[in-house]
Parts: structure tokens; sequence; C-alpha cells
């Protein structure tokens, strides 16, 4: 019974993969600050929770451990740009420490999962493969870039080392998010009958929901290390890769209810095509599209158990916490409030 390392395993993406490792039958050593609270990972007997900060991991947190999934980040650009210092810390450095943590610690395969969002604007006829020469644009995806190129080179015989460059993530996960474009579109739409959209429409993006991403991962961790081993893979499909206007015209039309499309902001410059001939050539498939992860999130606000809340947006979570810690220094004294 094998035992996974997950950093950042209480965000959107661990919140799902943890309980698909459990029940594939892993053993899981689940580390995070727990920013977005604990309780969206499930009690288990073969979950073991640390809380602990991905910058201050040490050789003890890989004790017994067979591979490790670095999903750690601060995540998205806004909360990139605005917390650039700690987007580079956590994101890259951190990122990188752990690799060779996990390599001195006799791991055998470390998988980072980074971001297609490292291509950046690229020429409309150009649809990128792993060797597409890189393009970031900004804070997260440059971290992205510089912790695989941190990681990739500590591959060896011994050590595994695997990247999968996500594309944008969408679906119900515990730890739900709504400032992702299908999630958030997918909100409006049914909470007020408009649905946002960034003009001016026509920029491509790849999306993957996040079960099937998920299933990447742990698809990764069983691969066969030849054919996987110090190489990049786009995690994606084609079925999956939309320009964004015609992308919010078929999350309208499964939302029950008549729905306005509102342009806002000014244009969106990211646009990239991706293939992912790679990843589907080793026998992975993405197995859902847009509309699967539509329904699945207003069946549940419908339903009264999923809602948009603070929690759910990052970078105005981040702040609160913010705001909660300045408030708190500013009247406590001696590190105490009421009691003293």
């Amino acid at each position: 019974m094998e035992r996974i390392l997950v950093t950042g395993a209480a965000g959107y993406i661990g919140t799902t993969l943890v309980p698909m490792l459990l029940e594939a039958g892993y053993r899981v050593r689940a580390i995070d600050r727990f920013f977005f609270g604990e309780n969206n990972l499930p009690d288990h007997p073969r979950l073991e929770r640390i809380k602990a900060d991905s910058r201050r991991l040490a050789p003890e947190h890989f004790s017994g451990v067979d591979h490790v999934v670095d999903l750690v980040a601060i995540s998205n650009d806004p909360s990139g740009e605005l917390f650039q210092k700690a987007t580079y810390d956590i994101n890259f450095e951190s990122r990188v420490a752990c690799a060779r943590l996990a390599k001195a610690a006799g791991v055998k395969r470390y998988v980072l999962p980074s971001s297609c969002s490292i291509y950046g604007f690229q020429a409309p006829d150009v649809v990128c493969n792993e060797a597409t020469p890189t393009n970031p644009l900004t804070t997260y995806a440059k971290a992205n870039e510089k912790a695989e190129q941190g990681v990739l080179p500590l591959a060896d015989e011994r050590f595994c080392v695997v990247v999968l460059r996500q594309a944008t993530v969408y679906g119900y996960s515990p730890r739900m998010r709504f400032d992702l474009a299908i999630n958030g579109m997918t909100y409006g739409a049914w909470k007020t009958g408009v649905l946002p959209l960034m003009r001016d429409g026509s920029q491509w993006r790849p999306m993957v929901h996040v079960q099937d991403t998920a299933r990447a991962q742990i698809f990764m961790l069983q691969a066969d290390r030849d054919a996987v081993n110090g190489r990049i893979f786009n995690v994606g499909s084609s079925e999956n890769s939309y320009q964004l206007g015609p992308l919010a015209e078929r999350v309208a039309a499964a939302v029950p209810r008549k729905v306005a499309i509102e342009w806002y902001g000014d244009a969106d410059h990211r646009s990239y095509q991706v293939g992912f001939d790679r990843i589907q050539g080793l026998g992975w498939r993405a197995e859902r599209v847009a509309e699967d992860g539509v329904l699945e999130i207003v069946e549940r606000l419908e339903a009264g158990t999923l809602d948009k809340t603070k929690e759910t947006i990052t970078l105005g979570w981040y702040q609160e916490l913010i705001g909660w810690q300045k408030k708190i220094r500013e009247i406590e004294i001696d590190g105490c409030l009421i009691d003293m």
C-alpha cells in the first residue's frame, strides 16, 4: 500500500484528488496551510493531515513516502500579481525544494502539476505541443515555468519526474472555486440570468475537468516510468478546447433558464491552442466536456448544497485573511485579545 504525499491537498484540485487516491487504495499524507478550512477533506483511516507551509518542509515530511504530487500554489493570475514574491516563493522555490527533499528521501516518483498558461499568447495557427516555445505572460505562469525548469533536471534512473501542463480547470470540487472561467460563467448564468464574459471572446482556451486532471495525476503515478520520466505532458483534450465566445453560448444553453451574455473588461490577450497527442498516446483520455461541469454545478446550486461565498473567490479570500490579520495585530496585547 503506497503512500502519496500531496501538497496543497486542501485546494481546488487536491480535494478532488485526495478522495480519488484513497478510493484507489493509496495512503495519503495531505500537507496544506488549510486557508480554506480542513472540512473539505473527508476523514479516512488512510488519510494523514499535516498543517504545514510548503516553504518549510523538512526531511521528516517525506518519511515513508513513495510518490509526491506537488499541487501547492498561489492560484490564478490576479493572486499571482498581487502576491508576486509569495507566488515565486511557493509556486517555484518551494516546489523545487520539495522535489529535492523527495529525491534525497528515496521517493520514487514526483509529479508537478503545472499549467498550459505558460504558452501565453500564440499565433492563431499554432497548436502548442510540449516542444513549443513558451511565452508566459503573468507571474503565475512564469513561476510555473521556473518550477518546471528546476525539477526536470532532477530526474534519473531512481527518481522519476513528470510535469503536467494542465489546461484551465473547471467543474465541482469540495473546495469550490467560482473564479475559474466555466465555473464563474455557470454561477452568473444560474444566479442572475447574466453570464459575465471578458472581451472579446475570440481567445482560445484549453479546458479540463477537475476530475479528469486528477485522473491524469494518478495515471502518471502508475504509468511506465520509462515512458514518462523527465517528460512534460499537456493535460486536456481537443473536445475541451474552446474560444470563449462560443464556450459562453454553450454554458448558457446548458443552464435551465434564459441567459444573456454580458461583456466586461479590456480584451484578454492570452490566447493559445494546445495539442494533447503525447498523453493520449499513453492511453489517458479526458472523459468530460464543459456541459458536464455546468450541470453538476447547477445541480448542487439548486439543491442548496453549494453557493458562492467569500471562500470560493481565491483572491478575495486571501485579502479577507490579510484584513483579519491586520485587525487582530492592531488590537492584541502580548499576543492576546480578551483572555490575558
